[in-house]
């Protein structure tokens, strides 16, 4: 699996909040109003962040030596997580960023500042959400084998047929 590159996140993210900000853009010249982003939206995102987080240290701490054991299958399922962590992050990081553009662009409407400062929020905890599913998926890479360890194993006798 390779790692993710940020290039890709940022496009991701850029791309989504486009297309959000032109949806709302279309709602909002006929009278609409982009829906309320509650302010638990944050709070679940650093939350989901933090879990990811904890995960991805426990596999760090393994691969250092400073964890007597971990299960294979646990070191996958964090490095999957974080990978999926980080592109949620990137796609909600554009719905809320390009709501909050739409709602910055009209703070006359009432009402569209709380709404400006709730998408907000919900944006930067979707950066955080990316950002931690980054950095664990940096946590969960396997150094590459030792030179001696190759030289070890394309030195050794191999059984022949017969």
């Amino acid at each position: 699996m390779q790692r993710t590159r940020w290039q890709t996140l940022t496009l991701l993210a850029v791309g989504v909040a486009a297309v959000t900000w032109l949806g709302f853009s279309v709602l909002a010249g006929r009278g609409g109003l982009p829906p309320q982003v509650p302010w638990l939206v944050a709070a679940v995102e650093v939350l989901i962040a933090c879990v990811v987080f904890s995960m991805g240290w426990a596999v760090r701490q393994f691969l250092r030596g400073k964890r007597p054991t971990l299960d294979p299958i646990r070191a996958a399922r964090t490095a999957v997580l974080a990978k999926a962590s980080c592109y949620t992050g990137a796609l909600l990081a554009g719905w809320y960023g390009g709501q909050t553009v739409v709602l910055v662009t009209d703070l006359a409407t009432h009402g569209n500042g709380g709404r400006a400062v709730a998408a907000g929020i919900a944006t930067v905890g979707a950066l955080v959400l990316a950002a931690v599913g980054l950095v664990v998926e940096w946590f969960c890479r396997v150094p590459p084998p030792q030179d001696d360890e190759k030289a070890e194993s394309t030195t050794s006798p191999q059984p022949t047929a017969g």
